[in-house]
């Protein structure tokens, strides 16, 4: 690995431009730029932006579509000594307005197609360089004099914004050196790699991309559609760059790599000269990932990165080459490995102290990478952002994910801190994914009415051309996990919501409806339809359940001799015997009132235990058969005459053949098993 002495980030590409001025830089289509030309483009601009004032520690907001000219605007104002804020010229209003109030950046540049809307979404003067083209020749072809330290502000990353609006998460030169330097150790890039560029602008992942290929020599090849955003690019498309550009290192987000592969599998193709594919950006599982890399045999390595913009990008990675066995389960277990070089991962409990080896803790990371803090946000800095108290000299940020370190000394990736329900969250989503119906899934915390707690709702993609069972699904959560672990509700969707990122948007995921009132006869879930499922109503207390079966056995022996007189005389009958006759009698009120309860109450105990629909109604209504039904058959026995024949034989079929059915239907309830489809 070659050693640099550089202490900026721009310094660094400079070494490369120095060592290979004619080596090729950037590939966009047909355009390309060697290391000189997109160096001396870049301190032509960096010149003019000297002159509009940018300097040290100011920020610049780069719009740009993507092709050279957009690195050359980013190399532009760190030459300048500024801080680039990366802006999605095509992103929502919003953002767009949010970002450019937040930063206040000293100017934007963009391109003349753009200039109308950014201007009216901000104050700042908007400088569009592909208007200036004669200017910008004039001026000179070799960086300005600007003093910048590692220690100076190289970015402000706007983060996705999952829980609200984005925030700046300020990245230093020093930062990203760092980063670079663990990418470069760990990826093995050398000069003669081809990285690919898919990332969308305002993303860290960008930034990532072109600083592993421009900080080692590498060639950029930037792809020209936004496979993330533009959910109707063909992934043909996608696969033929790789092959046609020979690409060497790609990063891809889980969703995308998934469609990649839905569409290179069937056919048998490869990835051409891929020697490094990563993924990040989300849950990724081992079984996913090691079915991947048995695929792509072992000439690719497929690596699991995991980090956030607030430390540089990525600050953890996971080979599964460095494992001696598959563990079991692995639909279950996400592994993200080991921290960069440099870096250190801490898994703390909620007062700070850490937790011990294979207990959950929040992940935590520090090292060199860490950057410093939120641009205007002094509260989510001081909440995410603490000195190590043992090395004051140490900053640490909390990322508000869990993990736990297992015995080989593996870090494994839990979930989002959803407080006490975090752990049951992962372990729902872990066995949901062991389900042959189930191609994705997230389980999330949903509120429900005021006066009730959140509950975890589950939210599954079936397998392409499979029709989600529900009350199978249920069954098999069921018998898989704890008791009490089984989500309020799963609501079945065609596909999971997704940020511009391409990751999980939990914030859009549909809140189950509300269950149909008792009366309507329904259902309290869904099954089918669209996808949209339903909250259950509350389950009835043991309270209404004695009330219901007391007041209905009270009323029925108050109309036995009604409707069948004289059934329940046991004058004539001897001591003690009489007296347990009466005790059958009540026996057989209470099991009528019991039966009548069921009726009424008893739909959403038997819904808990995940049977289909039908099944459920049948077993429902057998129950109320066995336990009512004893009441008006016993006394229609008692007051027919003991030689009426055909009304004995026909109470005998309609009562006791009719027990027989129910029980049954009850048995193949408790026997009842989901159908277990096989994948294709």
């Amino acid at each position: 690995m070659t050693t640099t002495q550089a202490r900026t980030v721009h310094g660094l590409f400079e070494e490369q431009v120095r060592r290979s001025p004619e080596a090729v830089a950037v590939v966009c289509g047909r355009e390309q730029l060697s290391y000189g030309e997109l160096d001396a483009r870049a301190n032509r601009l960096a010149h003019r932006l000297v002159a509009l004032g940018l300097g040290p520690g100011r920020p610049a907001a780069v719009a740009l579509g993507r092709g050279p000219g957009l690195l050359t605007a980013v190399l532009a104002v760190l030459k300048a000594g500024g801080a680039y804020v990366p802006l999605e010229p095509t992103g929502p209003d919003r953002t767009i307005r949010h970002v450019l109030s937040d930063a206040d950046p000293a100017l934007v540049i963009t391109e003349e197609v753009h200039r109308v809307r950014l201007a009216d979404a901000g104050a700042c003067p908007v400088l569009c360089p592909d208007t200036m083209e004669p200017e910008l020749a004039e001026l000179p072809a070799t960086a300005p004099e600007v003093e910048v330290a590692g220690a100076d502000l190289a970015c402000v990353f706007y983060t996705s914004g999952s829980t609200g609006l984005p925030k700046g998460a300020q990245v230093e030169h020093r930062n990203l050196l760092h980063a670079q330097r663990g990418w470069q150790e760990v990826y093995r890039l050398t000069a003669a790699d081809r990285i690919l560029q898919t990332a969308t602008l305002e993303f860290d992942v960008f930034t990532a991309d072109w600083l592993r290929a421009l900080g080692t020599g590498a060639t950029l090849v930037m792809a020209r559609r936004n496979f993330t955003l533009d959910r109707t690019a063909e992934l043909g498309e996608l696969h033929a760059l790789v092959v046609r550009e020979r690409i060497t290192v790609m990063e891809t987000n889980v969703h995308l790599l998934r469609r990649l592969f839905d569409h290179i599998q069937p056919l048998g193709l490869e990835l051409g000269e891929v020697r490094v594919l990563s993924v990040g950006a989300e849950k990724w599982h081992l079984d996913e990932q090691l079915r991947i890399q048995r695929y792509l045999g072992p000439g690719v390595r497929h690596i699991n990165v995991y980090g956030v913009a607030e430390a540089a990008v990525d600050s953890t990675y996971f080979d599964p080459a460095t494992l001696p066995d598959p563990p079991e389960h692995a639909e279950r277990i996400s592994l993200i490995g080991v921290p960069f070089p440099g870096n250190r991962v801490h898994l703390l409990d909620a007062s700070g102290e850490p937790v011990p080896p294979g207990e959950v803790g929040e992940i935590c990371l520090s090292g060199p990478g860490v950057g410093r803090g939120y641009l205007n946000q002094p509260k989510p800095t001081a909440d995410r952002f603490f000195t190590d108290p043992r090395r004051p000299d140490v900053r640490v940020y909390r990322t508000g994910d869990l993990g736990r370190l297992r015995p080989d000394g593996i870090l494994e990736f839990v979930g989002r801190d959803l407080g006490p329900a975090a752990v049951t969250a992962a372990e729902v989503e872990g066995v949901l994914r062991g389900h042959p119906q189930v191609r994705e899934c997230a389980v999330a915390l949903v509120d429900r009415e005021p006066a009730q707690r959140p509950a975890l709702v589950a939210y599954v993609v079936p397998v392409a051309g499979e029709t989600l069972d529900v009350w199978a699904l249920r069954s098999h959560l069921a018998e898989r996990l704890p008791a009490g672990s089984v989500p309020a509700a799963v609501v079945p969707l065609p596909e999971l919501p997704r940020t511009r990122a391409g990751k999980l948007d939990r914030a859009a995921l549909p809140a189950p409806a509300r269950a149909e009132p008792a009366r309507s006869g329904k259902s309290g879930w869904a099954h089918g339809g669209k996808g949209a499922g339903v909250w259950p109503g509350s389950a009835p207390g043991p309270a209404a359940w004695i009330v219901t079966t007391a007041v209905v056995a009270l009323l029925s022996r108050m109309f036995t001799d009604v409707f069948w007189p004289g059934s329940t005389d046991v004058t004539l009958v001897p001591s003690p015997w009489a007296l347990l006759f009466q005790l059958l009698y009540v026996c057989e009120s209470v099991g009528f009132g019991l039966g009548v309860a069921v009726l009424f109450l008893g739909r959403r105990v038997l819904e808990r235990h995940g049977r289909p629909a039908g099944l459920t109604t049948l077993t429902q209504l057998a129950l109320v058969w066995l336990l009512a039904s004893w009441w008006p058959q016993d006394n229609l026995y008692r007051t027919t005459g003991r030689h009426d024949w055909p009304t004995q034989a026909a109470l005998g079929y309609a009562f006791n053949v009719a027990l027989i059915v129910a029980a049954v239907v009850v048995l193949r309830f408790l026997a009842w098993q989901a159908r277990k489809p096989v994948r294709a």
